[in-house]
Protein backbone atom coordinates (compact mmCIF):
# COMPACT_ATOMS: atom_id res chain seq x y z
CA UNK A 1 0.00 0.00 0.00
CA UNK A 2 1.22 3.90 -1.11
CA UNK A 3 2.68 5.60 1.79
CA UNK A 4 -0.29 8.80 1.95
CA UNK A 5 1.53 11.62 2.38
CA UNK A 6 0.21 15.16 3.90
CA UNK A 7 1.00 17.02 0.20
CA UNK A 8 -1.01 14.43 -1.54
CA UNK A 9 -4.00 15.12 1.21
CA UNK A 10 -3.78 18.50 0.59
CA UNK A 11 -3.84 18.23 -3.20
CA UNK A 12 -7.11 16.43 -3.24
CA UNK A 13 -8.45 18.40 -0.90
CA UNK A 14 -8.08 21.40 -3.17
CA UNK A 15 -9.16 19.33 -5.87
CA UNK A 16 -12.57 18.46 -4.16
CA UNK A 17 -12.95 20.41 -1.62
CA UNK A 18 -14.10 17.41 0.75
CA UNK A 19 -12.49 17.29 4.33
CA UNK A 20 -9.17 16.16 5.28
CA UNK A 21 -10.50 13.06 7.01
CA UNK A 22 -12.47 11.77 3.85
CA UNK A 23 -9.14 12.85 1.73
CA UNK A 24 -6.85 10.75 3.44
CA UNK A 25 -9.72 7.58 3.51
CA UNK A 26 -9.65 8.21 -0.16
CA UNK A 27 -6.16 8.08 -0.81
CA UNK A 28 -6.12 4.44 1.56
CA UNK A 29 -9.00 3.52 -0.36
CA UNK A 30 -7.40 3.90 -4.13
CA UNK A 31 -4.27 2.86 -2.93
CA UNK A 32 -2.62 6.53 -3.15
CA UNK A 33 -4.35 7.04 -6.47
CA UNK A 34 -5.40 11.04 -6.64
CA UNK A 35 -7.82 10.97 -9.77
CA UNK A 36 -9.36 7.53 -8.68
CA UNK A 37 -9.28 8.92 -4.79
CA UNK A 38 -11.65 11.61 -6.79
CA UNK A 39 -14.05 9.28 -8.53
CA UNK A 40 -14.17 7.53 -5.18
CA UNK A 41 -14.77 11.11 -3.43
CA UNK A 42 -17.68 11.99 -6.01
CA UNK A 43 -19.34 8.32 -5.63
CA UNK A 44 -19.53 9.28 -1.63
CA UNK A 45 -21.50 12.72 -2.60
CA UNK A 46 -18.33 14.55 -0.67
CA UNK A 47 -16.14 15.97 -3.86
CA UNK A 48 -19.64 18.11 -5.22
CA UNK A 49 -19.07 20.24 -1.72
CA UNK A 50 -16.19 21.82 -3.73
CA UNK A 51 -18.44 23.32 -6.62
CA UNK A 52 -20.58 24.70 -4.10
CA UNK A 53 -18.31 26.49 -2.25
CA UNK A 54 -18.78 29.34 -4.11
CA UNK A 55 -22.01 30.02 -3.15
CA UNK A 56 -23.25 33.22 -1.15
CA UNK A 57 -24.51 31.55 1.86
CA UNK A 58 -26.15 34.51 4.14
CA UNK A 59 -29.00 32.60 5.34
CA UNK A 60 -28.44 30.05 8.29
CA UNK A 61 -28.71 30.08 12.38
CA UNK A 62 -27.59 31.18 15.29
CA UNK A 63 -26.65 29.34 18.11
CA UNK A 64 -26.35 30.15 21.73
CA UNK A 65 -24.71 28.07 24.82
CA UNK A 66 -24.48 29.19 27.87
CA UNK A 67 -23.30 27.60 31.52
CA UNK A 68 -23.48 29.34 34.23
CA UNK A 69 -20.48 32.18 34.17
CA UNK A 70 -19.52 31.20 30.46
CA UNK A 71 -21.54 31.77 27.33
CA UNK A 72 -21.03 31.37 23.17
CA UNK A 73 -22.44 32.14 20.43
CA UNK A 74 -21.82 31.41 16.41
CA UNK A 75 -23.19 32.10 13.39
CA UNK A 76 -23.37 29.15 10.66
CA UNK A 77 -24.45 30.37 6.97
CA UNK A 78 -26.42 28.76 4.82
CA UNK A 79 -27.23 29.55 0.96
CA UNK A 80 -31.45 29.16 1.58
CA UNK A 81 -33.38 29.51 5.00
CA UNK A 82 -34.88 25.55 4.04
CA UNK A 83 -31.62 24.69 5.41
CA UNK A 84 -32.26 25.85 8.69
CA UNK A 85 -35.20 23.89 8.90
CA UNK A 86 -33.17 20.96 8.18
CA UNK A 87 -32.23 18.77 11.53
CA UNK A 88 -28.71 17.65 10.85
CA UNK A 89 -28.07 21.16 9.77
CA UNK A 90 -29.86 22.47 13.27
CA UNK A 91 -27.99 19.59 15.37
CA UNK A 92 -24.59 20.59 13.58
CA UNK A 93 -25.08 24.71 14.79
CA UNK A 94 -26.21 23.40 18.18
CA UNK A 95 -22.86 21.61 18.85
CA UNK A 96 -20.53 24.31 17.12
CA UNK A 97 -22.30 26.30 19.77
CA UNK A 98 -21.57 23.98 22.57
CA UNK A 99 -17.90 23.42 21.49
CA UNK A 100 -17.47 27.39 21.28
CA UNK A 101 -17.72 27.62 24.94
CA UNK A 102 -14.69 25.95 25.23
CA UNK A 103 -13.04 27.89 22.31
CA UNK A 104 -15.55 30.41 20.95
CA UNK A 105 -12.97 32.88 21.64
CA UNK A 106 -11.73 32.66 17.89
CA UNK A 107 -13.50 31.23 15.39
CA UNK A 108 -10.14 29.83 13.60
CA UNK A 109 -9.67 28.02 16.33
CA UNK A 110 -13.02 26.64 16.66
CA UNK A 111 -13.50 25.55 13.20
CA UNK A 112 -10.06 23.46 14.05
CA UNK A 113 -11.28 21.87 16.42
CA UNK A 114 -12.44 18.25 16.99
CA UNK A 115 -16.54 17.72 15.60
CA UNK A 116 -17.98 14.87 18.03
CA UNK A 117 -18.45 11.62 17.16
CA UNK A 118 -17.01 12.52 13.26
CA UNK A 119 -13.32 12.14 13.33
CA UNK A 120 -13.25 15.62 11.37
CA UNK A 121 -12.61 19.03 12.68
CA UNK A 122 -16.09 21.54 12.54
CA UNK A 123 -14.67 22.86 9.40
CA UNK A 124 -14.59 19.50 8.32
CA UNK A 125 -17.70 18.43 9.37
CA UNK A 126 -19.18 21.80 7.46
CA UNK A 127 -17.60 20.63 4.16
CA UNK A 128 -18.83 16.73 5.00
CA UNK A 129 -22.17 18.96 5.04
CA UNK A 130 -22.37 21.00 2.11
CA UNK A 131 -21.67 17.31 0.02
CA UNK A 132 -24.95 15.69 2.25
CA UNK A 133 -27.33 18.65 2.02
CA UNK A 134 -26.41 20.20 -1.08
CA UNK A 135 -26.20 24.09 -0.19
CA UNK A 136 -23.18 25.93 0.14
CA UNK A 137 -22.53 26.84 4.35
CA UNK A 138 -19.87 28.19 6.39
CA UNK A 139 -19.08 28.74 10.30
CA UNK A 140 -18.79 32.79 9.90
CA UNK A 141 -18.09 34.23 13.28
CA UNK A 142 -18.44 33.12 17.34
CA UNK A 143 -18.25 34.75 20.57
CA UNK A 144 -17.17 34.03 24.00
CA UNK A 145 -18.49 36.19 27.31
CA UNK A 146 -17.22 34.78 30.59
CA UNK A 147 -17.00 36.37 34.18
CA UNK A 148 -15.43 35.81 37.01
CA UNK A 149 -18.47 35.73 39.39
CA UNK A 150 -21.91 36.49 38.25
CA UNK A 151 -23.84 35.01 35.62
CA UNK A 152 -24.26 34.69 31.76
CA UNK A 153 -27.85 35.03 30.43
CA UNK A 154 -28.61 34.93 26.86
CA UNK A 155 -31.79 35.38 24.19
CA UNK A 156 -32.70 34.04 21.37
CA UNK A 157 -35.44 35.74 19.07
CA UNK A 158 -37.40 34.05 16.13
CA UNK A 159 -36.05 30.67 17.62
CA UNK A 160 -36.23 27.70 15.65
CA UNK A 161 -35.06 25.39 17.84
CA UNK A 162 -34.12 25.59 21.68
CA UNK A 163 -30.62 27.85 21.25
CA UNK A 164 -30.94 28.54 17.31
CA UNK A 165 -32.59 31.73 15.76
CA UNK A 166 -32.15 34.73 13.93
CA UNK A 167 -30.99 36.96 16.53
CA UNK A 168 -28.64 35.76 19.27
CA UNK A 169 -27.92 37.89 22.54
CA UNK A 170 -25.44 37.26 25.17
CA UNK A 171 -25.37 39.04 28.19
CA UNK A 172 -22.41 38.86 31.06
CA UNK A 173 -23.43 40.36 34.64
CA UNK A 174 -20.83 40.52 37.15
CA UNK A 175 -22.17 39.93 40.67
CA UNK A 176 -22.30 37.94 43.76
CA UNK A 177 -26.52 38.64 43.60
CA UNK A 178 -28.27 35.10 43.27
CA UNK A 179 -29.01 33.64 40.29
CA UNK A 180 -32.75 34.05 40.66
CA UNK A 181 -32.04 37.58 40.23
CA UNK A 182 -29.39 37.97 37.49
CA UNK A 183 -31.29 35.72 35.12
CA UNK A 184 -34.12 37.74 34.71
CA UNK A 185 -32.54 40.73 34.61
CA UNK A 186 -30.32 39.20 31.99
CA UNK A 187 -33.61 37.79 29.63
CA UNK A 188 -34.17 41.35 30.68
CA UNK A 189 -31.42 43.36 29.01
CA UNK A 190 -31.09 40.50 26.13
CA UNK A 191 -34.55 41.14 24.75
CA UNK A 192 -33.90 45.10 24.47
CA UNK A 193 -30.78 44.33 22.96
CA UNK A 194 -31.91 42.10 20.33
CA UNK A 195 -34.25 44.74 19.43
CA UNK A 196 -32.38 48.06 19.84
CA UNK A 197 -29.22 46.89 18.56
CA UNK A 198 -27.39 49.27 20.71
CA UNK A 199 -23.39 50.40 19.28
CA UNK A 200 -21.80 50.04 22.71
CA UNK A 201 -22.28 49.26 26.27
CA UNK A 202 -21.28 52.37 27.71
CA UNK A 203 -20.40 56.39 26.28
CA UNK A 204 -16.63 55.59 26.96
CA UNK A 205 -17.03 52.72 24.61
CA UNK A 206 -18.87 54.46 21.18
CA UNK A 207 -16.36 54.63 18.40
CA UNK A 208 -14.81 57.73 18.58
CA UNK A 209 -15.06 58.39 15.01
CA UNK A 210 -18.92 58.14 15.25
CA UNK A 211 -18.72 60.51 17.73
CA UNK A 212 -16.61 63.35 15.74
CA UNK A 213 -19.04 62.30 12.64
CA UNK A 214 -22.20 63.52 14.50
CA UNK A 215 -21.02 66.12 16.18
CA UNK A 216 -19.94 67.86 12.97
CA UNK A 217 -23.15 66.96 11.05
CA UNK A 218 -24.91 68.39 14.69
CA UNK A 219 -22.74 71.34 14.34
CA UNK A 220 -23.61 72.48 10.57
CA UNK A 221 -27.28 72.18 11.27
CA UNK A 222 -26.50 74.41 14.86
CA UNK A 223 -24.79 77.00 13.07
CA UNK A 224 -27.39 77.02 9.99
CA UNK A 225 -29.84 78.50 12.47
CA UNK A 226 -27.57 81.91 12.80
CA UNK A 227 -28.04 81.18 16.74
CA UNK A 228 -25.05 83.18 19.08
CA UNK A 229 -22.04 80.34 19.53
CA UNK A 230 -22.45 80.24 23.23
CA UNK A 231 -26.42 78.53 22.38
CA UNK A 232 -24.67 76.45 19.60
CA UNK A 233 -22.37 74.61 22.00
CA UNK A 234 -25.71 74.04 24.13
CA UNK A 235 -27.70 73.26 21.67
CA UNK A 236 -24.28 70.45 20.31
CA UNK A 237 -24.23 69.25 23.71
CA UNK A 238 -28.27 68.41 23.96
CA UNK A 239 -28.82 66.61 20.87
CA UNK A 240 -25.33 64.87 21.78
CA UNK A 241 -27.19 63.44 24.75
CA UNK A 242 -30.15 62.51 22.70
CA UNK A 243 -27.61 60.80 20.12
CA UNK A 244 -26.56 58.87 23.44
CA UNK A 245 -29.68 57.47 24.25
CA UNK A 246 -30.46 55.89 20.78
CA UNK A 247 -27.52 54.25 20.44
CA UNK A 248 -25.76 53.33 23.72
CA UNK A 249 -27.03 50.45 25.62
CA UNK A 250 -26.94 52.50 29.26
CA UNK A 251 -28.34 54.97 28.15
CA UNK A 252 -31.43 53.75 26.23
CA UNK A 253 -34.38 53.62 27.81
CA UNK A 254 -35.52 49.54 28.16
CA UNK A 255 -38.13 48.86 25.42
CA UNK A 256 -38.96 45.86 28.08
CA UNK A 257 -40.52 48.44 30.73
CA UNK A 258 -40.72 51.44 28.44
CA UNK A 259 -39.95 53.60 31.27
CA UNK A 260 -36.52 53.06 33.00
CA UNK A 261 -32.89 53.48 31.27
CA UNK A 262 -30.88 50.28 31.20
CA UNK A 263 -28.75 51.39 33.93
CA UNK A 264 -31.54 52.16 35.59
CA UNK A 265 -32.86 48.75 35.77
CA UNK A 266 -29.30 47.60 36.78
CA UNK A 267 -29.07 49.50 39.63
CA UNK A 268 -32.98 48.66 41.03
CA UNK A 269 -31.89 44.84 40.70
CA UNK A 270 -28.88 45.48 42.45
CA UNK A 271 -30.50 47.89 45.30
CA UNK A 272 -33.37 44.71 45.64
CA UNK A 273 -30.55 42.14 46.02
CA UNK A 274 -28.30 43.89 47.92
CA UNK A 275 -25.92 43.54 46.21
CA UNK A 276 -23.27 45.89 43.45
CA UNK A 277 -24.46 44.42 39.80
CA UNK A 278 -21.89 45.54 36.99
CA UNK A 279 -23.34 45.07 33.24
CA UNK A 280 -19.91 43.89 32.22
CA UNK A 281 -20.41 42.96 28.22
CA UNK A 282 -22.82 42.38 25.67
CA UNK A 283 -23.15 40.91 22.05
CA UNK A 284 -25.45 40.65 19.31
CA UNK A 285 -25.73 38.23 16.38
CA UNK A 286 -28.19 39.43 13.63
CA UNK A 287 -28.13 36.85 11.20
CA UNK A 288 -25.85 37.23 7.74
CA UNK A 289 -25.27 40.68 8.62
CA UNK A 290 -22.56 42.63 7.07
CA UNK A 291 -22.83 39.87 4.06
CA UNK A 292 -23.32 40.90 0.81
CA UNK A 293 -26.27 38.77 -0.96
CA UNK A 294 -27.19 37.94 -4.15
CA UNK A 295 -30.19 39.56 -6.10
CA UNK A 296 -31.74 36.99 -7.79
CA UNK A 297 -34.69 37.56 -10.66
CA UNK A 298 -36.76 34.19 -10.35
CA UNK A 299 -38.98 34.97 -13.18
CA UNK A 300 -35.77 35.21 -15.18
CA UNK A 301 -34.42 32.20 -13.97
CA UNK A 302 -37.65 29.88 -14.58
CA UNK A 303 -37.21 30.75 -18.15
CA UNK A 304 -33.71 30.56 -18.74
CA UNK A 305 -34.24 26.70 -16.77
CA UNK A 306 -37.54 26.70 -19.59
CA UNK A 307 -34.71 27.47 -22.56
CA UNK A 308 -36.95 30.51 -23.60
Amino acid sequence: MADITASMVKELRTKTGAGMMDCKKALGETDGNLEEAVDWLRKKGLAAAAKKSGRVAAEGLIGVAVSDRRGAMVEVNSETDFVARNEHFQAFVGKTADLALEFGGDVENLKAAAFPEAGRTVEEQATHLIATIGENMSVRRSVLLEVPEGYVGSYVHNAAADGLGKIGVLVALKSSAPQDVLEPLAKHIAMHIAATAPQSLDVADLDPQLIEREKTVLSDQARASGKPENIIEKMIEGRMRKYYEEVVLLKQISVVDGENRVEQVVEAAAKAAGAPIELLAFSRFALGEGVEKEESDFAAEVKAAAGS
